[in-house]
């Protein structure tokens, strides 16, 4: 029985250690996003309110008539101020027909997402190059690993919509092309053109339609 339980405490602390966020000191500590003092998440402003834990920002579509065909609306701590220290986010994307959320990764955060209604194809790469992909429909679920490059693409003709759950307060989020091709200073040229096997011309016709709006 010794033996069991000092196993089973092991096998716990070792689940402790790959959580996203740190567990939190106390009951509550609602981000002061005006705050100048940075730290590894917010610091805790001194009155909150229970409209610190409320949004209804997911409620609606949001609308898709963008190059992608489809909108992320996120509920992080950016917006929602009390789940500063509580390691958890949702979002919810919203998919014209044949829209896509491109490859990118979340850093800090695996992810979960629900389908509310329509149907949509999803799926993650792993660092060995293997795809994982299948797809989903209204009530079914999917998980893209932590940190691996992952996929949606609405194929259908009717619009699609999904829910999807972090394990982080703020999963922060690469678009693989906008990381690429729109950082601010540049990437070099030389860089993208040997890595992506193309020439000059072809990296710049790529920058520029990835280019911040002005």
């Amino acid at each position: 029985m010794a033996a069991f339980m000092a196993a089973f405490f092991v096998v716990c602390a070792m689940v402790g250690t790959v959580v996203s966020d740190p567990d939190l000191l106390q009951d509550i500590c609602v981000a002061d996003l005006a705050s100048a003092v940075k730290v590894n998440g917010f610091v805790c402003k001194a009155n909150a309110t229970a409209a610190d834990f409320f949004s209804d920002i997911l409620a609606k579509p949001a609308a898709t008539n963008n190059s992608l065909g489809a909108v992320v609306t996120g509920a992080n701590v950016q917006r929602i101020p009390g789940l500063n220290t509580l390691g958890v986010s949702m979002s919810r994307i919203d998919y014209a027909p044949g829209g896509l959320n491109p490859p990118h990764t979340h850093p800090r955060a695996t992810e979960i997402v629900f389908v509310l209604y329509g149907e949509i194809d999803v799926g993650f790469i792993t660092t060995a190059n293997v795809l994982y992909s299948k797809t989903i429909k209204q009530g079914e679920i999917f998980t893209f690993p932590k940190g691996l490059v992952h996929f949606q693409k609405n194929n259908g003709n009717v619009p699609a919509a999904v829910i999807a759950a972090f394990n982080s307060q703020l999963p922060g989020t690469q678009s693989i092309a906008a990381t690429l091709f729109a950082a601010t200073p540049p990437v070099p040229n030389n860089v993208l053109t040997k890595a992506f096997m193309v020439g000059n011309k072809e990296v710049e016709k790529i920058k520029s339609r990835l280019a911040p709006k002005k």
